[in-house]
C-alpha cells in the first residue's frame, strides 16, 4: 500500500538547518527499511499555474487554486504495508520536519 503524507506549512523555505538535517536523517531511515517511495518539497503556491482542460480551449491562471493560511509544502509517498504503519512512519516524519501532516491512502 502506498500513502501521500503531506506537508502543511504557512511559509516557504521555512526549514531550518537542524529541520533540514533531521529530515535528511529521516529519508535515509526511509530508504534502509524499504518504506521510501519518493519524497519533494514544494516552491510557494503564488509560482503555480492552474489548468482546466475541460472546456473546447486550455484555461490557464496564475497563483494557487485556493486561497489560505496554509498550504501543501512538500510530501512523502510511503510503502507501507497498512494504515497503523503509515501512521507511524508519519509521526517520525512529523517531528523531523517540525510541521503538521496529512496522510492519505492511495486508491
Amino acid at each position: 500500500m502506498q500513502y501521500l503524507i503531506s506537508v502543511i506549512d504557512d511559509k516557504t523555505r521555512s526549514a531550518t538547518p537542524d529541520e533540514l538535517t533531521a529530515v535528511d536523517a529521516f529519508n535515509e531511515q526511509l530508504q534502509t527499511d524499504g518504506h521510501w517511495v519518493f519524497a519533494g518539497g514544494l516552491d510557494a503556491p503564488a509560482t503555480s499555474t492552474v489548468i482546466d482542460g475541460r472546456g473546447a480551449e486550455p484555461y490557464f491562471s496564475d497563483g494557487p487554486f485556493l486561497e489560505s493560511k496554509e498550504y501543501l509544502g512538500g510530501f512523502w509517498i510511503f510503502e507501507a504495508p497498512d494504515l497503523d504503519v503509515a501512521l507511524k512512519l508519519a509521526t517520525a516524519a512529523s517531528k523531523a520536519c517540525n510541521r503538521k501532516l496529512e496522510v492519505r491512502p492511495f486508491l
